[in-house]
């Protein structure tokens, strides 16, 4: 995706427009709203958090006039916020999944005991002694609730859970509830559900328990079976039951085999109880036709079987290798990878292996029913079986069954003789058996070709060892470093490892080398040590010029290691692989083949970890000529260190200037390519050598030190804005330090240079989302672009992280004037304007004139009113009353007069008492802002 596509997918086209939360108080004086606010498709404040400010409410305790706090009073207002909690709980229909989930076990524990209350439960009453027979639908609805909760409760946080004494009933309520006669019914089957489960969790080896969740289950079935699994307001998850019913049917048998159902599963278990191994093989033949079984079980049932078969019990032998065919042949069927334990077993075949997996293949299929997909998988199957043999007995066995023929056309069964006959010339393989078949030895390049795989897919250096010398004492006609494409080896390393003379030796070192840079680039680096290991070993016997190639290969690992690892967390490196990093920057041998890559990572890990002296006083003067990146990072640390010292002291960043300004420079020399298109040759002579802008953002992209960053930021921000056409400019830490001009301004490649920031930044952020320097580069980038929504977005998250969200006054050095100001254009051009007039204030000197001139704008996209209560400045709040009084809006100028009474703006007011009042309104702005634009 190219950085223009990444930037419009960032950016957002909303409008926001949020009107204000609903306060609780606002339900207490208009009966309807409470209704008119549920049906809503995301109402603000949602339904449990209304219960809890209705119950928060009614339930605050009072002060008498000796200042004791007495307990909440029984009053007319703290019995309808009762009521409006339950009311919003009636419409969650009681779903105890939605109310423990969002309230507190106290918070709900006081609902429900108003419930009670209100559904006539006499005082003191033991629930235990009351017939729910006897009572009314909604009364032992509620008893069942509660009692249903409090099993829940008890058995999730063991807290204890008492009923408080009831109120008076407020009959108005049931009519909300919609409680009718089957509803006792429908509680009463949730009710054994739930005890079923606390049964089952608190099982572990008791049995006694498991039969009474059981006893529960099998009771909710019965009722699922009479009155339904799904009702107004209780729902039963089916597949969840079945499964507890079958668990415990497992872990306590039954002797009442119809309590089983007598499903594959619970006969496997019974199989495997009883030892009758031969009847999990049938169940699982029968299965491959109807998968009922999942597959994962299927797999614990044969590792079970492999655990006990190696415990010593060795007539498990052929039945792990049935039950593994079985679920090969399942595999298979629904296009899944032959498994290994299948290979391993299958390794040494006989007449009564074959036999079988003919057997559980043809039994395994329906071929009048069975789709084209099923039939295409069973054939390609036993073809790849027939090309592993190496007995041609074996072969013709597979060959000749009714199934193989069946499935494969003749032109197929003709392909695979000739695929065979390609493996074994000597052989004349024939439709019909003969004689001689028996007589004739198989092929070696079957032994050459498992040999081969097993090569690709070890990463023990010494395995790979013994492969390669069975391999060599087979053949030595092949080169088996050719046997994988993917074992590459960097062309500098090539030519000296293919030099080696000696066959065996020459494809050791090139497969552990290859095999040991894999390793390293997908993070295996314990497998990758081990190759790396083993190969300088092997080297160090008769090369010093490889010995040395493995020692660098083995310091990037070691580099890679601790920048994964413990690197992540701020641990400084050992001394010793700093010393060894500083070793390979002053290497001085010749003949030495030599990554790039390397240099690039040892300097990068010097300036991540801050090693600025070295790279300013102790780096050798030839390093410098004859390493690039070496002078790039002596040029960066030495202008961090030179940061704090006055700006005629900076001779060092106007070197890096120049650097920078050449690798992004282009000739006037052209060369048209072979596809016509103008390709830009660079040709630049420097002491950094050749280096173009791709392999210095390679180079930069390897960098974590914050500080470095951002020199390099503010750098090309400078870069970018010397630009004569720029209309926006980009702000920057420490941007003062570069150079203001270019003598050459047509030299530079400015939109290169434009791509290349963006780039930075985005990785910068990746690195440290939340450094508000970058973040406001972020934000300027789009704001030079237009994307006037995701500035915003940036300029709000850098105020965010470093005020704690807006608790905190955001530092003047983060929210300059000129930061104000592009807010207040950003919100002016997507037609905020009231956000306009209101960041107005935000300003050192309050901009007066463009905050009217926003409020004069009709035509406004935010919530307009709703942000009168943000203005502190009583001058807008004044303009405000008579722009809506000259307009006649007389609502919105009760909303301003309202918001200019308030007394902490009181212009008499302490200095002190204002600054807060202006800090309260900027921060409850500035998260309501975040909220529309995050």
């Amino acid at each position: 995706m190219s950085a223009e596509a990444a930037d419009r997918e960032a950016a957002t086209s909303s409008r926001p427009c949020t009107p204000p939360q609903t306060c609780w108080f606002e339900f207490l004086l208009e009966e309807s709203l409470l209704e008119k606010h549920l049906r809503k498709p995301c109402p603000d404040p949602a339904p449990v958090q209304l219960i809890v400010q209705f119950l928060e409410q009614a339930s605050k305790p009072s002060v008498n006039e000796q200042n004791q706090v007495q307990p909440p009073p029984d009053n007319k207002r703290n019995r309808i916020l009762k009521l409006l909690a339950l009311k919003v709980a009636a419409h969650l229909k009681w779903d105890l999944d939605i109310l423990e989930k969002s309230l507190s076990v106290p918070v709900l524990n006081m609902l429900l005991n108003e419930l009670l209350c209100i559904s006539k439960v006499p005082p003191g009453t033991k629930h235990v002694d009351m017939d729910l027979a006897t009572l009314p639908p909604t009364t032992a609805m509620a008893i069942l609730l509660y009692n249903r909760w409090a099993i829940r409760t008890i058995v999730q946080s063991s807290f204890p859970v008492k009923q408080a004494k009831p109120g008076p009933p407020q009959l108005s309520v049931m009519n909300q509830m919609q409680q009718e006669k089957e509803l006792t019914e429908n509680i009463l089957k949730v009710v054994c559900y739930d005890l079923g489960a606390a049964y089952f969790q608190q099982g572990s080896t008791n049995a006694a328990v498991y039969e009474n969740a059981r006893e529960k289950f099998f009771r909710t079935k019965e009722l699922i079976t009479e009155i339904g699994s799904l009702s107004l307001h209780c729902t039963i998850d089916e597949k969840r039951l079945a499964g507890y019913c079958q668990a415990c049917d497992v872990l306590v048998p039954s002797s009442d085999s119809t309590s089983q159902q007598l499903t594959p599963y619970s006969q496997v278990h019974i199989c495997l109880r009883s030892g009758n191994y031969q009847d999990v093989v049938k169940i699982f033949i029968e299965d491959n036709l109807t998968f009922s079984l999942p597959v994962q079980f299927r797999q614990s049932v044969l590792r079970e079987l492999f655990q006990k078969a190696q415990q010593g019990n060795e007539a498990l032998d052929e039945i792990c290798f049935k039950v593994c065919a079985c679920n090969t042949v399942r595999d298979i069927l629904e296009g899944r990878t032959i498994s290994v334990q299948f290979n391993q077993l299958f390794l040494r075949p006989n007449k009564e292996k074959i036999d079988f997996l003919l057997e559980v293949c043809s039994r395994s299929i329906n071929l009048e029913k069975a789709s084209d997909s099923l039939k295409g998988n069973m054939a390609a199957f036993l073809k790849n079986v027939c090309l592993g043999l190496e007995d041609l007995q074996y072969v013709f066995m597979i060959s000749s069954h009714e199934l193989f023929i069946t499935l494969l056309k003749d032109e197929e069964r003709k392909l695979l003789v000739d695929q065979m006959r390609k493996r074994s010339p000597r052989v004349n393989l024939c439709i019909k058996p003969v004689t001689s078949f028996y007589d004739i030895p198989a092929s070696a390049s079957v032994n050459i070709g498992q040999l081969e795989h097993q090569l690709i897919l070890s990463v023990d250096p010494w395995r790979i060892r013994q492969i390669l010398i069975e391999l060599h004492g087979m053949t030595s006609e092949r080169q088996f470093w050719t046997v994988s494409n993917k074992w590459e080896v960097p062309s500098v390393y090539s030519g000296v490892i293919l030099g080696i003379k000696d066959n065996l030796t020459r494809d050791l070192v090139y497969i552990l080398l290859a095999k040991g840079l894999h390793c390293s680039t997908v993070k295996d680096f314990s497998h990758a040590k081990q190759l790396f290991a083993a190969c300088l070993e092997l080297v160090t016997e008769f090369s010093p010029k490889l010995r040395q190639v493995m020692l660098n290969e083995m310091l990037l690992l070691d580099i890679h290691t601790h920048e994964a690892g413990t690197g992540q967390s701020g641990e400084r490196p050992p001394s010793d692989l700093i010393s060894r990093v500083r070793g390979y920057l002053e290497m001085r041998l010749p003949d030495i083949p030599l990554r790039q890559v390397i240099a690039e990572e040892c300097v990068a890990f010097m300036l991540n970890w801050r090693e600025n002296e070295y790279l300013t006083l102790q780096v050798p003067a030839f390093l410098l000529q004859s390493n690039p990146y070496v002078k790039l990072g002596q040029l960066l640390a030495a202008t961090c260190k030179e940061l704090p010292g006055p700006k005629e002291s900076r001779r060092t960043a106007k070197d890096l200037w120049e650097v920078v300004v050449q690798i992004c420079s282009v000739s006037s020399q052209h060369k048209r390519g072979n596809d016509g298109r103008v390709s830009l040759i660079k040709q630049r002579e420097s002491t950094l050598g050749i280096m173009y802008r791709s392999e210095l953002l390679s180079f930069i992209k390897k960098l974590r030190e914050p500080l470095v960053l951002t020199i390099i930021l503010s750098l090309f921000v400078k870069l970018h804005n010397v630009r004569e056409d720029i209309v926006n400019d980009i702000t920057a830490e420490h941007i003062s330090i570069w150079p203001s001009s270019i003598p050459n301004l047509q030299s530079v490649d400015f939109e290169a240079v434009a791509i290349t920031v963006k780039e930075l930044v985005r990785y910068a952020l990746s690195i440290s989302p939340n450094n508000h320097s970058w973040l406001i580069i972020q934000a300027d980038i789009y704001f030079a672009t237009n994307q006037y929504s995701a500035a915003l977005h940036y300029y709000l998250q850098a105020g965010a992280v470093c005020s704690d969200f807006f608790n905190k006054a955001v530092p003047p050095d983060v929210y300059t004037d000129q930061v104000i100001k592009r807010m207040i254009k950003c919100c002016s051009l997507l037609n905020c304007h009231t956000q306009v007039a209101i960041l107005c204030q935000f300003l050192r000197e309050i901009d007066y004139k463009t905050a009217f001139k926003s409020l004069q704008e009709q035509n406004s996209h935010d919530a307009m009113d709703s942000y009168y209560d943000y203005i502190w400045d009583v001058t807008i709040l004044e303009y405000l009353t008579y722009l809506h009084h000259k307009r006649g809006e007389t609502d919105k100028r009760q909303i301003a007069i309202k918001a200019i009474g308030q007394t902490e703006l009181n212009a008499s007011n302490p200095e002190e008492v204002l600054q807060l009042a202006a800090q309260r309104r900027k921060k409850k702005f500035l998260q309501a802002m975040a909220k529309l634009y995050f």
